[in-house]
């Protein structure tokens, strides 16, 4: 019998505005359960200060297991935006450096998919914005894994173009659905909205699993600060919410 695969999924960190206490708790656990990789799909600082991001450094390459990090809007620089414009991923590009490291997950690959734009023709600039470049390195890096790879799609801002009460998402998301589910990909993992998610994204060529995480920081949405655990046996996911708790002492 395979044996399952555990990920911790965090997101919305926001360095500068993070919840000590959830961050303590969430530590905590990956501490006690040792999960095979942790994933965390972008927003690890709240206005890209190179404090927050040595912050988020410091606390990311302390956590143990091996980390794959995804890129947020939030994580692009906000006080600078010459930096912006002309070089906007190179503190967080720093900070994926250090603190990712190879996963070794058997049959199951993480592929990242880039959903940020340093500027956009709409506000807010922070909804998803899918190039056609980034769509296009994650599908080659897709159909490049060997036939028999699950794979799990990894990004900030949830797929579908529109949420289900109508608000923007991600321009072009609709589309990169549409080639997952030809591809036969497993999930997309993804935050931004500080809300947990699990739901079935309909394409005319299957659903895709949309799962997101919620926040770690103090900037909540009617929610509980909270990450996701995932369990993968072949091609199950079991998806577990987990809300905030009080930290053990020991």
């Amino acid at each position: 019998m395979t044996q399952s695969i555990i990920l911790f999924h965090l997101s919305d960190i926001h360095f500068g505005i993070e919840d000590r206490r959830a961050l303590a708790w969430a530590k905590h656990c990956i501490t006690r359960e040792a999960p095979d990789a942790v994933a965390i799909t972008g927003d690890i600082t709240q206005r890209a200060k190179h404090s927050e991001f040595a912050a988020a450094q410091s606390w990311i390459a302390a956590l143990g297991p091996p980390v794959t990090l995804e890129v947020g809007n939030h994580d692009m620089p906000y006080y600078s935006p010459i930096e912006r414009f002309t070089d906007p991923y190179r503190r967080f590009k720093k900070v994926e450096r250090v603190v990712e490291s190879p996963l070794n997950l058997g049959s199951l690959a993480m592929v990242p998919l880039r959903t940020t734009a340093r500027a956009q023709f709409r506000f807010p600039w922070s909804d998803g914005w899918l190039m056609p470049a980034a769509l296009a390195e994650t599908l080659a890096a897709i159909d490049a894994l060997p036939k028999a790879t699950r794979v799990i799609v990894t990004a900030h801002h949830p797929l579908p173009e529109r949420s289900p009460s109508g608000k923007l998402w991600t321009r072009g998301g609709d589309a990169a659905l549409e080639e997952f589910a030809k591809r036969g990909v497993l999930a997309v993992l993804s935050g931004h909205t500080h809300v947990p998610m699990d739901e079935l994204c309909h394409t005319p060529s299957g659903p895709v699993r949309m799962i997101g995480a919620g926040t770690l920081s103090q900037r909540i949405r009617g929610a509980a600060p909270s990450f996701n655990v995932l369990r993968v046996n072949g091609n199950d996911i079991a998806v577990e919410h987990r809300a905030i708790e009080v930290v053990p002492n020991s």
